[in-house]
Parts: structure tokens; C-alpha cells; sequence
């Protein structure tokens, strides 16, 4: 038996690829193709196709890197294939195992209007179902040739990644323009085998499998591979037993839905993702039109904005098959964004304007997130999710740990507030299925929750790089919707899936705290200036709109609501999650930081027209706060004249060949090579650092992955240090009763400058570091080794904090090497902390070491990397930072000292002082952002929240008259009226509540 099963699997796989795929298209005549090549960037299709065209013959070379060729295809179907199907087949070059990552084009007709993408694995255009015969074929094709950057053999540096570098050789050769006749019984011979040959790969010896081969080896006894056009249909017959014997009672049950993952930015530019997107989606309408029962689902209200603006012909296409159901938004964000990074507000507004566009554009509010590929999730998700009214969330990434498996594939995610979300992974582990019978299989065996509930997703489709489901798939999933030994498989809503996994699982089981990703740690660190704007732009837009409300609300000032629409556009866009976790090529990057410098420049100008309207013009020293904190006696939201330069001087003394800083509160000794040996708290006596240790130690490592260099850090990293010891100057300046200390230092091809100051009535040792940075694929950190014995380090993340153990006791615990902050991280004992705050930085870790009984605790930042793929000069040339060492911190002062590091202080000449609009008492609660509504409605919106991790009240006040006040949910919808007593509501929040408040004044 295991013989004859070796020659059937044998003679199917040999009969499939080179006699019955062939086959599917029995006859073909040349098209006449011309062609422009355009010498610079795409241009819009009208244009396109009133280019001048020129002969060009297959064999032709064509396609720059990051080119655009038009293509003119013209012919005349021949009068003998009356009657029969007829399609163009399209072959550019294409290596058929890098769909999304080549070359591309997209099909027009001479009206304008799409009619299908072409790429590797769907290479036909639909010409005529039943042909007449002399029909006039007459055709327009817009082609990109994008460089492969990820080959058979990944991660090599290339230029090719941006247009300023890559080459101007032409990359890929015509290889097919020709009408042919579509062969339909083939083409569904080819699916039953190929069907069949997957099942029987995926059972035990038995019955069933030994049916299915004997079937196949029936089929292709029957098959006469010189006329297989004319045999098909009896090869078929032979099959069609196997293929009807109904799944069993207890089959896994796949709930498929049509999906292409469009990376909005990754080994191509915004630009080609643009086109990725209109690409992708003639193609899934398409298919819509001819596949009764499929269903599509795309994500991302910015890839349907682009095809709104740029790809009007497309959108409308899209849009009637929204409103048919068919085509289904999903997620309710902006993209699909990287979750541990972006501030709160950042993932408030990824909802709110995800949502705001899907309800705007289709009258429809997605139910869940749908987040598939994302670099680990962090624990504040679950309680956003649900006050933005979301049910349900999905995603896939952390099949990929690399070291433990994630325990559940339906599950309640509860986070850092207690708040839960019913949340899925596809057991099949993929985002980009084929429905192939491994997959199908995998589905099934893998399912954890299987006792209860036997239900799964699969979204179907190539993606990354786009292109989506293909009429193989669906073709596979008719076959497979009630098949003996696999799996069942029906097209379906997600909504549909989530609710009837509720009602079958009504006690899921729950997973605690942030889904960290083991795997992809580099990426809170890698590209670093990409992460700086982040943080900057996402600081500035929440200031522009605290005062811009301020000033609308005093003064009448118009509200700037398009102008900061467009830039919370802008930042949202670029918190994709190959884009901010620096994981793009050059081209992305480069233009990123051009970017984030006009958002830069316009919120600054929002900021200063609001302020100059509130202070008007005048000679009085004015200094506006917009940290949520008190700065120099400002409260948040106000601007009081600027007080004398106090007379308060930090003391600064040498001591041998170093300094000692100290002012009523610390006292730093700074060695002769910069470095900190001491930091006292002097309230406590208790000492900072580590007894014979060094603080603000810079250590560089090798660092080099076993694959993803941009993405990925690998615990042997840890192996191969240099410790940066020596400066090459030192010297002390004193400036406004601030000490500074700046120490110079030279490594390898670098060169680095640091700031160490101290200012009066300050307990921070505050960094500024500039780094002209010329390393390769080496990590630079920098060690606070600190005389604390912290069981957990505490994080900051969205609204609140996260704690993480500092022991490796599990193999959980042990995979954490690289963990995530927002602006703190605070290491502490009972009695005693100490915090490092930052102002661009998102990586760090921690180790424990001991001697002599006694338990010290090392905090290292992550400053600096320089992978070398997909951007071969990532971080090369200067790069800043701010981080600061916080002496004697507990959570509030390590909240609050981070919160005003990044808040800079602004000084204006003015003719009044201004007072807050929105005031807040109450321990812990904090103001996260005060604006008007997206509604245009005129109401006042204030979010706050608690920080401390604990239960707390108090009153927020509006220093006008208050009409009405109401909860609200985070998508600033009215939920619950609240009372108002002398325009102040009174506030009761829970451990890292989210409260988000809706004032209509008078």
C-alpha cells in the first residue's frame, strides 16, 4: 500500500503541474502591445492613458526601480471562439512566488474605469463570458515595477529601497500578452485535485484517505493528457463521490472572510501603497461581482480615503459593494497601527477618526478591531477598545513567539483596568491564508478551545504586499464548505463569528496584562528619529488643541478643525505598524521625518496664533504651561507672567577631575569620565546607585539577529559588550542657577555629546545627548545600575502603567529581555525608587544582580541601533535625546517628571495672564486632553484619567458657564448626563480609568 500511495502522490503532482494547469488555457493569439515609460513619478490615469504610445515585443526589458510603464493592449477575438471564454493572460515578468513584492499592474478600459489587478497568481483579465467571436479588444495597463527587496535570501542591504539610490536598469522582461480561451472544467479539475491532494496529505492512513487516492488515480486513468480539454469532464466524474461525502458533526468550522494585510507603508513608499490599495481592490470587486456567496473585509479608513481622493473610479466600485454588504469595513481605525507606542490620545483618535470616516462615507460603525499584524498589544488596549464601543477584537501576531506558545485562540483580554475584550487568533496562524489543506488542517488540530466551542477565522488572501483572495481560493472554499475529513468553510461576517463564539463560550478563558510579542523586540528602538516625531507631533497637536479650544472658548477664536484633522491625520498614518516600529525601507523613513517636520511646523503656529489671541500683544514675560502638572507655579492650560530667575543656585564643586552637583533635594557626583557614582536623596540619606557602580554608563553591543534585522534583537546580543568609559573632555558650566556638566566622548566611528544638568528645586538629572552615529549593526544602551531591590519594574503605557516582574523564573518571563515604556520607568523598594524619564526613547530592560546577599536592580535605555535591512543607513548621521535620572521617585513624581520632559516650556510676550480652562483636583487624576468636539458642535471635550493605579475622586471645573454635562464614550459620543454644580462635575474613577467628559457651555 505505502508503494502505490508513493506513485499516486507522484503521478497527481507531475499530471497537475505540467499537463492540467497548461491546460486551462487551450488557445491564445498575441495582443498588440505598445507602451510609455514614464520618466519620473505615476501619474493619474486620465493621463495615463492619453500618453504616446510605442511598439514593444515580449522578450522587451522594462521597468526602472520604482517606475511606472503604461501599456496599450489591442486586439480582436478570433471568430472561431464563439462561444467560448475568452481572457487576457498577462505575464510582466512575475516570480510567482512573491505576489505583492514585484512588479504589479492594473487593468483599464478606455473610459477610465478599472477593471482588475495583475500579479504573480492572477495573471487573467476577463474579456468576454460567452464570446461572439470579432469582439475588439481594447485595453490599458498601468504597471509598477517595484524592486523585490525580500528574496529567497532576505536581509542583504540593498540601495534599491529608495528612489534616490536604487538603480535605473530595467528589472523585469515581458513574458506574455496574449488573448486565450479559458477552459472552466479544467480549471475545475485542476481545483478538485489540488483539493483532494492537500486533504489526503493531511490524514492518517485509512479509509477515507486510501478512498481519496484511489479516486485520483481513477481520474487520471481516465484523463487523456493529449485531450484533456475533452476528458476533463470525465476525470472530474471519477472525483465527484469523494468530493461530496459530507464533513462530520464534530468538524472544525472555519469562518473564511476575503483579506489582502496592506502594509500602508513597508518595502515600498505611501505612494505605491496608494496604488497597492486601488490594485487590490478592483480586483476583490471583481470578484464580488462574479462569486455569489464571497465576502471581503478591508480595514484602514486611510487606504479608503486614498481611494477616494486618488482613485475615484475605484471608490465608487468599492462603495456599492459596501452598501450591498459584500465589501465590509473593518477595525474602526485609522490604519492598522502599532498599539505600544502611540500615546493614549494617539489610539483615542486611531478610533475616532477610523470610526468618524466609516459612519461619514457608509453609515456603518465597526463592531471590533481587526489588527492582525502588530508588534505585540499593549494592556491599556481592552479598556480603549471598549469605550470606543468596540465588541470584539482579532488579531494573529503572537503566533509568532518565539519562545512560548500564547495558551488561547479565543479568550477575554483584560487589561491594566480590569476592562475585558473577547478577543481571537486564527488557529491556522496565518493572516494571508490560501485555504490550502495544511492550513485547513492546522485550524482544526491547533483550535485550544475546542472542549466548548469549535469555531476559528481565516482571512483568505494574499497580502502585505496586497493582491487578496483569488478565484482559486474561493474556488477551493466551495469544495471545502462540507468535505469528509476537513474542516468546513463558509464565507462569513466576523461580526457573525464573534457572536456566536460568545454565545458558545460565555466563560472564556483570560489572559492578564499586555500581549508582548516574542519576537521584533529591535522595533522599540530601531529608526529612531521616526520615533521622536512620533512623540513630538502626538505632544504638539494635544497642546494646539488645548489652546486653540481655550481660545475659542474665551475669545471666539474659529476652531482650526481642518487643520488639525489633517494633522492628526498625518501622525496617525505614520503610527502604521511598519512605519513607526522603524521597520520600512529609506524612502518611508526619509520622507517621515520631512513630514513630521511640517507637522511640527504647522501645530507650533496653531499653538502661537491661539496664545497671542488669549494674551494679546504687550510687554509682560509670559509662560504657558501645557504639561498636565504645575511648571514654575503654572497650572496646566494657563500662562502666568514669567517669575525673577530665583536665587536658588545648585552648588558645583570639582572633585577629582569629575564634579558634585547638588541643590536642597540630591546630591550627583559626576566622575572624571561623566560618569555617575553617586546620587543621593538628601531628605532620606538613601544613596541611588549601585555601591562600586557606574550610572549614565553607555554600552554598545554586536548585533546582529538571525533574521529581521530591523525588527529583531536576540538574547545573545547580551554576549559581547563595550562599555564606554572613557571622555574625552569634561567640563562644568553654570547658566540661571543651572549646573551643566558636558562630557564629550569618541567610539569606534562615532561621536557623542552629553549634557548632564541640574537644576534648583529639581530632584532630576537631566541628559541631553547628541550622537553623530556611524555604527553597524551594533545597539547602543545606556545603564543606571541603581542600589534598589525592585521585584517589577513599572512602566508607563496609555493611562496608566504596566508592571513586569524583574526575575526570570518562567520561561514567560525570561523571553521579556526587551520591554516597552512610554515615559517612564521607575524601579522601586518599599521607602524608596528611582525613575528614568525620556523624551523619545520606547525601549529598555532590566537585570538583577547580587553580591553579597545584597540585590541591586540595572536599568538600561535603549538608545541607538543600525540594521542594515531594509534601510542599509538606518540612524546614521545625528540623532538627540533628553532621558533624566529622578532621585527618590515614587509612581506620581516619576508621572509627573516624565509628563514635563516632554512637554516643553513655551515663553511669549503678552498683555494679560490666561486662566485654565479645564481645572482638576483629586489625587492622581490626571488631564489628558481638553478640545472641542469632532462634531463641530461646539461642546467642550475633556478626557481624564487616572495614573496611580488606584481608586480616586475629585472634581473637574470649566471656568465657564456650564450648560449640560455627559459622559461620553471615547468616539465623543453622549452616554450618561452628569450633574453640574457650579460649572464642576464631580469624578469617582476606578484604578486607570479612562473618563471622558462632554460640556455644552452657555
Amino acid at each position: 500500500m505505502h508503494d502505490d500511495t508513493s506513485l499516486t502522490i507522484g503521478r497527481v503532482k507531475r499530471v497537475l503541474d505540467e499537463r492540467i494547469r497548461p491546460a486551462i488555457y487551450s488557445e491564445s493569439v498575441p495582443l498588440q502591445v505598445s507602451w510609455h515609460e514614464l520618466p519620473g513619478e505615476p501619474v493619474a490615469p486620465a493621463e495615463g492613458l492619453a500618453l504616446d504610445y510605442t511598439p514593444v515585443a515580449v522578450g522587451t526589458p522594462w521597468g526602472a526601480a520604482w517606475g511606472t510603464t503604461w501599456f496599450h493592449l489591442q486586439g480582436e477575438v478570433p471568430a472561431a471562439w464563439a462561444g467560448r471564454r475568452v481572457e487576457a493572460v498577462i505575464d510582466l515578468g512575475f516570480d510567482i512566488n512573491m505576489t505583492g513584492f514585484q512588479c504589479e499592474g492594473l487593468i483599464y478600459r478606455p473610459d477610465g474605469i478599472t477593471v482588475k489587478a495583475l500579479n504573480p497568481r492572477n495573471q487573467w483579465v476577463p474579456v468576454a463570458e460567452s464570446a461572439a467571436g470579432g469582439e475588439v479588444v481594447d485595453l490599458h495597463m498601468e504597471a509598477a515595477s517595484n524592486p523585490v527587496l525580500l528574496d529567497y535570501h532576505p536581509f542583504l542591504p540593498t540601495e534599491q529601497g529608495d528612489i534616490l539610490t536604487s538603480s535605473s536598469r530595467r528589472l523585469y522582461t515581458l513574458r506574455r500578452l496574449e488573448l486565450a480561451v479559458f477552459e472552466p472544467v479544467v480549471h475545475d479539475l485542476a481545483l478538485d485535485l489540488e483539493v483532494l491532494f492537500d486533504l489526503q496529505e493531511q490524514l492518517a492512513d485509512g479509509p477515507r484517505r486510501f478512498q481519496i487516492l484511489q479516486a485520483m488515480d481513477n481520474a487520471l486513468d481516465v484523463l487523456d493528457l493529449q485531450r484533456i480539454t475533452e476528458t476533463a469532464q470525465d476525470a472530474r466524474d471519477q472525483l465527484a463521490a469523494v468530493l461530496a461525502a459530507p464533513a462530520e458533526h464534530s468538524a472544525h468550522k472555519i469562518s473564511a472572510i476575503g483579506h489582502s494585510h496592506i502594509d500602508s507603508a513597508w518595502l515600498w513608499p505611501l505612494r505605491e501603497t496608494i496604488r497597492k490599495v486601488s490594485r487590490t481592490c478592483s480586483s476583490m470587486v471583481e470578484l464580488l461581482e462574479t462569486e455569489d456567496e464571497f465576502l471581503y473585509g478591508m480595514s484602514s479608513a486611510q487606504q479608503y480615503k486614498w481611494l477616494k481622493t486618488h482613485r475615484p473610479e475605484v471608490w465608487d466600485r468599492v462603495k456599492r459593494q459596501v452598501a450591498e454588504g459584500r465589501f465590509l469595513p473593518l477595525g474602526g481605525m485609522w490604519v492598522e497601527s502599532d498599539t505600544v507606542m502611540p500615546s493614549g490620545e494617539s489610539l483615542v483618535r486611531q478610533f475616532l477618526y477610523g470610526q468618524n470616516f466609516f459612519r461619514k462615507e457608509f453609515g456603518i460603525t465597526s463592531k471590533g478591531v481587526w489588527l492582525p499584524d502588530s508588534f505585540g498589544y499593549s494592556p491599556a488596549l481592552p479598556q480603549l477598545m471598549r469605550r470606543a464601543g468596540f465588541e470584539w477584537f482579532f488579531t494573529q501576531k503572537i503566533s509568532w513567539n518565539q519562545q512560548n506558545k500564547f495558551p488561547h485562540h479565543t479568550f477575554d483580554w483584560e487589561g491594566i483596568d480590569g476592562s475585558r475584550m473577547f478577543s481571537h487568533f486564527p488557529s491556522m496562524d496565518t493572516y494571508n491564508s490560501q485555504l490550502s489543506g495544511e492550513e485547513v488542517a492546522k485550524a482544526a488540530r491547533q483550535f485550544r478551545e475546542a472542549r466548548v466551542t469549535n469555531n476559528s477565522i481565516a482571512p483568505v488572501g494574499w497580502g502585505d504586499g496586497g493582491g487578496g483572495t483569488t478565484r482559486e481560493m474561493t474556488g477551493k472554499a466551495k469544495r471545502l464548505a462540507n468535505l469528509e475529513g476537513s474542516a468546513t468553510v463558509a464565507w462569513e461576517h466576523p461580526n457573525d463569528f464573534f457572536d456566536r463564539a460568545k454565545a458558545e463560550l460565555p466563560n472564556p478563558p483570560v489572559w492578564v496584562g499586555e500581549l508582548y510579542l516574542e519576537l521584533h523586540r529591535a522595533t522599540l528602538t530601531s529608526q529612531h528619529q521616526t520615533k521622536q516625531g512620533n512623540r513630538r507631533t502626538e505632544q504638539l497637536l494635544v497642546e494646539a488643541e488645548l489652546w486653540a479650544s481655550t481660545a475659542a472658548v474665551y475669545a471666539g477664536e474659529p476652531y482650526p478643525y481642518e487643520q488639525l484633522d489633517e494633522l492628526w491625520e498625518t501622525v496617525l498614518l505614520h503610527q502604521f505598524h511598519d512605519i513607526l516600529p522603524g521597520t520600512s525601507i529609506a524612502w518611508v523613513h526619509r520622507e517621515v521625518v520631512a513630514r513630521y517636520a511640517e507637522v511640527i511646523t504647522q501645530a507650533q503656529a496653531l499653538i502661537a496664533r491661539a496664545q497671542q489671541v488669549l494674551s494679546g500683544t504687550g510687554g509682560l514675560q509670559l509662560e504657558f504651561n501645557a504639561a498636565a502638572y504645575t511648571r514654575h507655579g503654572v497650572a496646566f492650560g494657563a500662562a502666568r507672567e514669567l517669575e525673577p530667575a530665583t536665587a536658588q543656585l545648585v552648588r558645583a564643586e570639582a572633585l577629582d577631575g569629575g564634579y558634585v552637583l547638588g541643590n536642597e533635594l540630591v546630591r550627583v557626583v559626576i566622575n572624571s569620565d561623566g560618569l555617575i557614582t553617586s546620587a543621593v536623596d538628601l531628605a532620606t540619606g538613601r544613596e541611588t546607585i549601585a555601591e562600586g557602580k557606574e550610572a549614565n554608563l553607555l554600552q554598545l553591543h554586536q548585533d546582529f539577529p538571525n533574521m529581521w534585522d530591523a525588527w529583531d534583537v536576540d538574547k545573545y546580543y547580551r554576549n559581547q559588550v563595550t562599555d564606554l568609559r572613557a571622555a574625552d573632555s569634561i567640563q562644568l558650566s553654570e547658566s540661571g542657577g543651572t549646573a551643566t556638566v558636558t562630557v564629550t566622548r569618541s567610539f569606534s566611528n562615532s561621536t557623542l555629546v552629553q549634557e548632564l544638568s541640574l537644576a534648583p528645586g529639581e530632584r532630576t538629572v537631566q541628559i541631553s545627548q547628541s550622537t553623530d552615529w556611524h555604527e553597524a549593526e551594533k545597539f547602543l544602551k545606556v545603564a543606571f545600575p541603581l542600589d534598589i531591590r525592585a521585584e517589577q519594574t513599572i512602566a508607563e503605557t496609555q493611562f496608566g502603567y504596566h508592571q513586569r516582574v524583574t526575575h526570570v523564573n518562567t520561561s514567560w518571563e525570561a523571553a521579556k529581555f526587551e520591554t516597552s515604556m512610554h515615559r517612564f520607568v521607575l524601579a522601586q523598594e518599599p521607602g524608596f525608587g528611582a525613575a528614568l524619564v525620556n523624551d523619545s526613547i520606547y525601549g529598555f530592560d532590566v537585570t538583577r544582580d547580587a553580591e553579597d546577599a545584597r540585590v541591586t536592580t540595572t536599568v538600561r535605555l535603549s538608545l541607538l541601533r543600525a540594521p542594515r535591512f531594509p534601510d542599509p543607513q538606518t540612524d546614521q548621521g545625528l540623532q538627540t535625546h533628553r532621558y533624566g535620572l529622578v532621585i527618590g521617585a515614587d509612581i506620581a513624581s516619576a508621572t509627573e517628571a516624565g509628563a514635563l520632559l516632554n512637554s516643553a516650556q513655551t515663553v511669549r510676550s503678552g498683555a494679560r495672564e490666561v486662566e485654565p480652562l479645564a481645572a482638576i483636583s483629586g489625587e492622581g487624576l490626571v488631564v489628558s486632553s481638553v478640545k472641542l468636539a469632532a462634531d463641530r458642535s461646539g461642546d467642550l471635550v475633556v478626557r481624564v484619567y487616572e495614573s496611580l493605579g488606584r481608586r480616586a475622586s475629585g472634581t473637574l471645573g470649566i471656568n465657564r458657564p456650564v450648560a449640560s454635562a455627559a459622559t461620553a464614550s471615547l468616539l465623543e459620543d453622549p452616554l450618561e448626563p452628569v450633574e453640574v454644580n457650579k460649572n464642576s462635575v464631580q469624578l469617582k474613577l476606578g484604578a486607570f480609568e479612562v473618563r471622558t467628559l462632554r460640556f455644552t457651555l452657555r
